[in-house]
Order: structure tokens, then C-alpha cells, then sequence
């Protein structure tokens, strides 16, 4: 049986490499399932991506805005950091909104957001009052609940050592952020501490909140997460990998998106069907069902 550390380490390590290898690996690929249909939507859409990724070259959506623009879509991105904790992505967050509601001459946009990037849209929402600005709230595979991942981390020695956040900090550096804080960013995405953020962000009237969330049926279906696929499954259940099923879900509509398919699979990175599944479609699928509420 291997020691807390050394699966502490598969956990993070695996996963991390997984985000670079499956990025790297979905940089080409022919775009979603064609539709002829046209979708109104009221609101420009504006992707918002998670940990690890950022849209300045290392791009988290595979085809899913080709698919959403061919489909009628206005489509931009958030612009956030890869490692910003929630007060400084949502203060990029708010400075991009703002000039796409310029550009586009639109009232509002709808937000569809990935893994962190939930929470960075949600903080968004309550610390800017931008409840008048942001029709709705997407969140995909986000855990508003925390992750029990970043319990495991924080509760090894060694990652509080000068030395470590020291590594940290230059780590973060490395994917061009303008604020990288690792090591509080994962703090902050601790169960304890997300229990704390929802009894103090509480959504807002003005803005529709939805969720959707994925999992996997074992550590063969995506082995990158299988480390960190039977942690989760052990203390809270079904999992996408790093996201369990009940953390992930989150305000007036959850759904899950059936299939077996992990945290980052939901992103299209490997630009192809996952378990049967063509994933531009579900978020064609998401933005279809915004505009029927008139967003």
C-alpha cells in the first residue's frame, strides 16, 4: 500500500500531466457534429476555463466555440488567469465583461464556466453586484462544494514549506499569469473553505443558475484520474475524476450529462466522440435551452 505522500503525489502530478498531454494532443482536429440550425441567443456567451488552462495559446475548449459561433453564437472568453485566486480572476473577469458589453452593445452576457471557473463567475457575481450584468450561470463539472483533492494537499507538511510555495509561485509564473497564487488557490478549494465561501456568496435573484456534471464508472475510463478517481469515490461517491457528483451541483437546474466522461473530457480536448457522446453538442445542446428561457 502506498503511503499517503507518494498517492498524494500520483494524484496531483498525473492529473497535471494529463491537462499538458491532452491540451498538446487536441491542438488540430476537425470541428463538432455540422447542425443546420440556428440558435437566437439573446446574450453573448463567455467561456470561462479553470485551473491549468488560460486563452492566451494553452486553449481549453477544443471545438465547443466553433460549434456555439456556426450555431448563431457570439462567443468570447474570460480571459482569467490559469492559477488567479477568486478575488483577482474575478476582477479580470469583471474588466472583460465589461468590454464585451461595449463591443457587442448587449445588456447582459450568459457565462458558461468550467471546473474553478465557476466559482471565479460566482464571486464575480456577488463581490461586483454584476447581477445586471450576467443573465445566466453554466457551471460544468465545478466544485462549489470543494474538492476533496485539495484536502489531501493541503493537509501534507510539506506543501506549506517556504521552499514548496516558493516552487509553487515559479510554477504558476510559467503559464503567464498575471497573479499566480497556487498555493492559496488550492487552500481555497478546500471543502472547509468552500463551506464557508456558499454560506457567504449566495446567488443572486437577477441571474439563472444551472449546473451540469459528468463521472466516470472507474479509473480504466480515464487513467490519468485513476488515483484520484477511487479517493473521491471512497469519501463522497460517484466522481468525474477530480469533481464529485455532488459538489459539482449547483443552483435552480442540475443535470448530468450521461455517458462516462471524466473532468477534462467535458472540454473536447481530445476533439472527438467520449463514450458514445459528442461533446460540442451538449454545450450546443446548454445554449439552445438559454435561449428558449430568453437569455
Amino acid at each position: 500500500m502506498k503511503n499517503e505522500k507518494t498517492f498524494f503525489l500520483d494524484c496531483v502530478f498525473s492529473s497535471v500531466l494529463f491537462f499538458f498531454l491532452s491540451s498538446c494532443a487536441g491542438l488540430s482536429g476537425a470541428g463538432g457534429e455540422k447542425s443546420e440550425e440556428k440558435i437566437a441567443l439573446k446574450y453573448p456567451v463567455v467561456l470561462v476555463h479553470g485551473i491549468v488552462f488560460n486563452d492566451r495559446g494553452f486553449p481549453a475548449w477544443g471545438r465547443i466555440p466553433e460549434t456555439l459561433e456556426n450555431a448563431g453564437a457570439r462567443v468570447f472568453f474570460g480571459n482569467t488567469d490559469s492559477w488567479g485566486d477568486f478575488d483577482s480572476n474575478a476582477l479580470i473577469l469583471k474588466e472583460t465583461i465589461e468590454k464585451i458589453l461595449l463591443e457587442t452593445n448587449s445588456e447582459k452576457v450568459n457565462i458558461i464556466a468550467h471546473s474553478k471557473g465557476g466559482i471565479d463567475s460566482r464571486y464575480l457575481i456577488w463581490k461586483h453586484d454584476f447581477g445586471d450584468k450576467v443573465a445566466s450561470l453554466t457551471t460544468i463539472c465545478t466544485p462549489h462544494r470543494g474538492a476533496e483533492i485539495a484536502d489531501l494537499i493541503y493537509a501534507q507538511d510539506f506543501i506549506h514549506t517556504e521552499r514548496t510555495r516558493k516552487a509553487l509561485e515559479t510554477f504558476g509564473e510559467l503559464f503567464g499569469d498575471t497573479s499566480p497564487d497556487v498555493y492559496n488557490v488550492n487552500y481555497h478549494l478546500t471543502t472547509e473553505v468552500m463551506k464557508a465561501f456558499n454560506e457567504r456568496v449566495h446567488m443572486d435573484s437577477r441571474v439563472y443558475y444551472q449546473s451540469f456534471y459528468t463521472s466516470i464508472a472507474s479509473g480504466f475510463d480515464a487513467q490519468m484520474f485513476a488515483a484520484s478517481y477511487r479517493y473521491i469515490k471512497k469519501i463522497s461517491g460517484a466522481n468525474d475524476g477530480l469533481v464529485s457528483e455532488e459538489s459539482a451541483k449547483w443552483g435552480v437546474n442540475t443535470a448530468k450529462i450521461e455517458g462516462r466522461i471524466s473532468h477534462t473530457e467535458i472540454l473536447d480536448l481530445k476533439k472527438r466522440r467520449i463514450s458514445g457522446v459528442d461533446i460540442p453538442s451538449v454545450y450546443t445542446g446548454i445554449i439552445k435551452a438559454l435561449c428558449e428561457k430568453g437569455f
